[in-house]
C-alpha cells in the first residue's frame, strides 16, 4: 500500500504580517470606496436605466426597445458614421505625426529641449482653450490660416470654410486634435526609441543598411510595443471625443461633426432621454471593448517583445 501522505499544516500568518496586511488594505480602502461610489454604482445604474424610458423625473421599464431604436435613428447613424470616419483618419495621423516628431527630436538637434516643450505644450492646455484658439485661426474670412493661403495666391472663393462647411468641418476638427495630442504620444515614442539597443543599429550598418532600412528593420519592429499602446489609447480617445466638438461646431454644420458622445450628451441633457442616452453609451462601450480586444488579440502577430 502506498504510504499515506501527510498534509502539511497550513502556516498561520504571524501577528506582524497580519498587521502589515491590514495596514496595506486600509491604505487601499479610500480608493476602493471612491471606485465603488463614483464608478461601480454609476455603471450599474446606467445599465439599468438603459432598459427604461427615464427622463430625469419618472421612468418605465421598456426592455431592449432603446437598443432597437438606435438602428432606426438617423441622428444616431450619422453620429456613428462620423465617429468611424474620425477614428479611421485621426488615429493613423496622430501615430504618424507623433512618431515623426519623436524621430526628429531623438537626433539630439540643437534646441531639442525647447522644441520638445513647444510640441508638448498643447497637451497641457485644455481642449476648450484649444477649441477657442482654433475658431480664431480657422475663421473663414479674416482668420490667420486663410490670410496665409490668400497671400500665396489662392482666390477668396476657393478658400476652405473650415468649421463652417459640411465638407471640411470634421477634417478641421481632426487637424486640431492631432496637433494637440501629438506631443503626448511623441513623449511615449521617444521613450521607446531610447530603449532600443545601439548595437542593433551598429550591426545593421555593418551589413550596409541605409537610413530607411534602419528604420524599417530595426526601429519600427522594436517600437511595436509602444506603437501598440499608442494605437489603443488613440482609438479609445477617438471614440470619446466631445469637448472640441462642443466648443467649435456643436455637431454641425448640419450633422457633419456629430459623434457618439456628443449624441449621448444631446439625448440626455438636451432632450432628457436618459434611458436612450444610456443605451447609446453602452453601445459605445461595446464598440471600444471590441476594438481593444481585436488589437490585444492581434498583438501576438505584430508586437515584437524581444
Amino acid at each position: 500500500m502506498a504510504a499515506s501522505v501527510k498534509k502539511q499544516p497550513k502556516k498561520r500568518m504571524s501577528r506582524a504580517a497580519r498587521k502589515e496586511a491590514i495596514t496595506g488594505y486600509l491604505y487601499l480602502l479610500p480608493n476602493f470606496i471612491g471606485f465603488f461610489i463614483f464608478t461601480a454604482i454609476p455603471i450599474i445604474l446606467g445599465l439599468l436605466i438603459s432598459f427604461t424610458d427615464y427622463n430625469g423625473f419618472k421612468w418605465k421599464f421598456v426592455g431592449i426597445s432603446n437598443y432597437l431604436k438606435m438602428f432606426g435613428d438617423s441622428q444616431f447613424k450619422a453620429a456613428l458614421v462620423n465617429n468611424l470616419v474620425y477614428s479611421v483618419v485621426s488615429v493613423p495621423l496622430t501615430i504618424a505625426f507623433s512618431l515623426i516628431l519623436a524621430l526628429a527630436l531623438n537626433r539630439k538637434l540643437f534646441g531639442g529641449g525647447f522644441f520638445k516643450t513647444v510640441f508638448f505644450f498643447p497637451n497641457l492646455t485644455s481642449m476648450v482653450a484649444i477649441g477657442c484658439i482654433a475658431m480664431l485661426l480657422f475663421q473663414p474670412v479674416d482668420g490667420p490660416v486663410n490670410q496665409a493661403l490668400r497671400a500665396i495666391g489662392i482666390a477668396q472663393e476657393h478658400l476652405p470654410k473650415w468649421f463652417m462647411s459640411t465638407k471640411t468641418a470634421l477634417l478641421t476638427v481632426i487637424i486640431v486634435v492631432v496637433w494637440k495630442q501629438a506631443g503626448y504620444y511623441m513623449i511615449m515614442f521617444m521613450g521607446g526609441l531610447k530603449s532600443i539597443p545601439n548595437h542593433l543599429y551598429e550591426a545593421a550598418k555593418i551589413d550596409g543598411a541605409n537610413s530607411w532600412k534602419l528604420f524599417w528593420h530595426v526601429t519600427w519592429p522594436m517600437l511595436s510595443p509602444t506603437t501598440f499602446m499608442v494605437a489603443i489609447l488613440c482609438f479609445i480617445a477617438s471614440f470619446q471625443v466631445f469637448d472640441i466638438i462642443n466648443v467649435t461646431t456643436q455637431g454641425g454644420p448640419g450633422r457633419s461633426t456629430s459623434v457618439l458622445v456628443f449624441r449621448i450628451y444631446k439625448e440626455a441633457f438636451g432632450e432628457w432621454k436618459m434611458g436612450y442616452a444610456s443605451a447609446i453609451a453602452y453601445f459605445l462601450f461595446v464598440i471600444i471593448l471590441i476594438i481593444t480586444l481585436i488589437q490585444w488579440k492581434g498583438q501576438k502577430n505584430w508586437v515584437n517583445e524581444d
